[in-house]
């Protein structure tokens, strides 16, 4: 039996029907599963450089404290071997000191302070054994003279500090740091006359360290971490760590070849995923990050790695899929009910033309309609297509505006709305760029709260938290329109102006950010007086850099606090200047003069 014309154009549109839907809905699962990998790959290397900067930023707190261990006044008196009461009385001072920072900080296994003379013999010397602080004392101390921790560190330039590279501390007598992998933090303490007399010597423990580096990664990360020949320090396979330490070599160019370009200093960043190149990452998703750190001619780095399982990623589109197969079903059958109604539909005008042709023929009458006007069925695909396409661009949408979010709050603090550390470094840097070899001056202001630890000790951390939220939108409200506020961390702020003779500039912001922070403010029906001292350092005179115009205005704004609060401090060729600022009348509020005693004494600890 032969096919007739509709049979025939109905199997040929259902069979086209049936593989475009199959072929359109193979494409869009594909797509879909590039898509979720693509946005992974983004958030996963937006996590490992947020990690990679904690990481910096973790190191550069460690070596403020080593900065502030070796600028204390009894710090000269004890490395130059001294006697009598008043070395002692520095002694027990400078011990109580070592001891306070190794309680606050349990990432820190060891704290020492070297004298240059005696071969480096050890002066104070705090141990962590267990759960246990160690003061080591008598006999015990050793001559550490020859370790390069000392013997480079006294030929470092003032205000410097040495980081070792990440290795396992083999010295005898270290009692929790023995064995266990470490890096060391050193600076020179220095004598009247600007001559190196000693170092002091943080010992962090490398477990810790890291345990506090990945305390908010989900759990299903995997993290990586190499020293800057490729050895592994952090593996998911705790026997590939170390193996230098035992007369082997792993490295990361050879478990994944795609991270040689990080050690070529050629890219700063590497992606890898399984979906891509299941051989070399096979059922995950890995970002690779070049982070430098320590002074630049050193050329120290470190490549921080995370790691995902590709499963995780994958899964949140297995629904889609299982949409998709039901959607290419119903679209088939859908096809082969429309290639019998447009066969039918195509067919049934030539039969109504040969009848037509035939009623002519034999009557010539023209009585039989004719189909001058016709509607397809095209367009209910293509409105159905349509509808797919809309919803496929809400989606896109939506996941632009997570990555706008997500980029806003890597450069934003999260409480006070600020720009953070890292935005502000990277938009003093610019500045600095811009400001280079002209007329133009910058000043950094560096604000820190008095007595804010009392706040929160008293009223709770919801209280402090509304105090910095009042301080942020205060500080924006006495700087200038194109002055930038920003938020380090804590309760310390800083400011950056620019301008042309920038110094009576920022002495007049300075005192109306005294006077708006002086104002008293009531919360839960309480009164407060917050107060602040600041510290001012000018670009410049005090500094070509980001670092280094910080570190002046943080000494200066130390200063402030010795020298009373509520002031401010600049350094004026070379030297600091203090400017006291009369506060207005004191109100009444939850903290009481013995309390503000003690908070000043807890504050002059911690700072």
């Amino acid at each position: 039996m032969r096919m007739g014309l509709t049979a025939k154009l109905t199997t040929l549109l259902a069979c086209i029907g049936i593989l475009s839907s199959g072929v359109t809905g193979y494409y869009s699962y594909s797509a879909n599963q590039n898509l979720l990998v693509n946005e992974a790959e983004s958030n996963l290397l937006t996590s490992t450089e947020l990690l990679s900067q904690r990481f910096s930023s973790l190191l550069l707190d460690i070596s403020a404290d080593a900065l502030t261990i070796g600028s204390l006044p009894s710090a000269p008196m004890l490395v130059g071997l001294g006697e009598g009461p008043e070395y002692q009385a520095a002694r027990a001072r400078l011990a109580g000191v070592f001891a306070t920072f190794m309680r606050l900080h349990p990432q820190y296994s060891q704290m020492r302070l070297i004298s240059r003379q005696a071969h480096g013999l050890e002066l104070i010397r705090f141990d962590r054994d267990g759960e246990a602080i160690v003061q080591v004392e008598g006999d015990k101390l050793q001559e550490k003279g020859h370790f390069p921790y000392v013997f480079e560190t006294l030929e470092l330039a003032p205000g410097h500090v040495y980081i070792s590279p990440i290795t396992v501390n083999h010295e005898q007598g270290a009692h929790s740091a023995e064995g266990a992998p470490s890096l060391r933090l050193a600076t020179a303490v220095l004598g009247a006359n600007g001559e190196a007399l000693g170092v002091a010597v943080i010992n962090v423990d490398l477990r810790k360290f890291l345990e506090t580096l990945k305390a908010d990664l989900p759990a299903r990360y995997q993290m990586y971490l190499t020293n800057q020949w490729g050895d592994f320090l952090v593996h998911p396979d705790a026997s590939k760590t170390f193996a230098f330490d035992k007369g082997q070599r792993i490295l990361i160019q050879d478990s994944f070849a795609q991270t040689k370009s990080l050690f070529n200093d050629t890219t700063p960043s590497v992606l890898v995923n399984g979906l891509d190149d299941p051989q070399r990452a096979d059922g995950k998703i890995m970002a690779f990050v070049r982070k430098s750190f320590g002074p630049p001619e050193n050329r120290q780095f470190v490549v921080v790695g995370l790691a995902r399982p590709l499963q995780d990623v994958l899964g949140s589109g297995k629904t889609l899929g299982h949409s998709i197969i039901q959607m290419v079903l119903v679209f088939s059958l859908l096809a082969i009910a429309l290639a019998i109604l447009f066969s039918r539909a195509l067919t049934h005008p030539l039969q109504m033309l040969i009848h037509a042709a035939r009623r002519f023929q034999t009557g010539h009458t023209l009585d039989e309609a004719l189909p001058v006007e016709r509607e397809d069925e095209i367009g209910v695909l293509a409105r159905g297509f349509d509808q797919m396409r809309k919803e496929l661009k809400s989606h896109l949408e939506v996941m632009g505006r997570t990555q706008q979010e997500l980029r806003h709050l890597a450069n934003h603090d999260s409480l006070t709305g600020l720009p953070n550390r890292m935005q502000f470094f990277q938009q003093m840097e610019q500045a600095i760029a811009e400001t280079a070899g002209t007329h133009q001056q910058l000043a950094v202001l560096f604000i820190d709260l008095d007595h804010f630890k009392s706040i929160n000790d008293q009223m709770g951390h919801a209280v402090g938290d509304e105090v910095l939220m009042v301080v942020a939108s205060r500080l924006r409200r006495a700087v200038r329109s194109d002055d930038i506020v920003a938020r380090l961390g804590g309760d310390e702020f800083v400011v950056l102006i620019r301008g042309a003779g920038i110094a009576p500039i920022a002495s007049s912001v300075t005192r109306k950010i005294l006077g708006a922070l002086n104002e008293r403010v009531t919360l839960n029906g309480a009164v407060l007086q917050i107060g602040a001292s600041v510290g001012i350092s000018l670009y410049p005179e005090d500094g070509v850099t980001a670092e280094d115009l910080i570190l002046r205005a943080d000494s200066a704004m130390y200063k402030a606090k010795v020298n009373g609060r509520r002031t401010f401090a600049s350094h004026q060729a070379g030297v600091l200047e203090i400017e006291k600022h009369q506060p207005g009348p004191s109100a009444e509020g939850t903290l009481g003069a013995a309390e503000r005693a003690n908070a000043g004494a807890e504050d002059d600890i911690e700072r």
